[in-house]
């Protein structure tokens, strides 16, 4: 039985990643991002006095978190942005304002998992194909032929959606700040 010294042990140790991993999918939007990682965390209070706590408690939450944005994503209609913040074929691109990351986890959220799962591990994580091949026991050209072919498919799932003629706000937004963490003392109070 999971007690509650044990529950607050595991929040303390997974929030702050957890917090980082859904924060850069929806581009620095708090608000969303404190959503998704509240109701992973009400999954798993619900789920894990039941089942017992998973042996890896962090995948288990951004598995749960990664389905929450899906389906977030799924139900929205996405702000068209400009081509100029969507360069996917560079290798370094990272989405830099809340529209682009917004608009690429909608158009992720609409791939096949595995080639979700891939860009997301490229575009949102910054690992190198270098090390995505490690991990998932191909060869680099495998991982670059795989990227292709899911920056492609992505593409065409945003091309409605990219816009000379995006919103303004979207422009002027500053790129998205860095995430920071979150710790909390033993009153549950956010000392960050």
């Amino acid at each position: 039985m999971l007690t509650e010294a044990e529950l607050v042990q595991i929040y303390r140790e997974h929030t702050g990643p957890l917090y980082a991993f859904v924060s850069r999918r929806v581009g620095g939007d708090r608000t969303l991002a404190e959503d998704i990682v509240q109701d992973a965390w009400l999954r798993a209070v619900d789920t894990w006095p039941r089942r017992g706590t998973p042996d890896q408690p962090r995948a288990w939450l951004i598995r749960v978190a990664r389905n929450l944005l899906v389906s977030h994503f799924r139900r929205q209609r996405p702000t068209p942005v400009d081509p100029a913040e969507l360069e996917l074929e560079a290798d370094d691109y990272r989405p830099e304002t809340r529209w682009a990351a917004a608009l690429v986890s909608w158009g992720l959220a609409r791939l096949r998992r595995g080639q979700a799962a891939l860009l997301e591990a490229f575009y949102f994580d910054g690992r190198s194909t270098r090390e995505i091949a490690a991990e998932l026991g191909l060869s680099e050209r495998a991982v670059e032929g795989r990227l292709r072919r899911a920056r492609q498919n992505l593409e065409k799932r945003l091309r409605p959606y990219i816009s000379a003629a995006a919103p303004a706000a979207a422009a002027a937004e500053p790129a998205v700040e860095s995430v920071p963490a979150l710790e909390l003392s033993e009153g549950g109070r956010n000392n960050a």
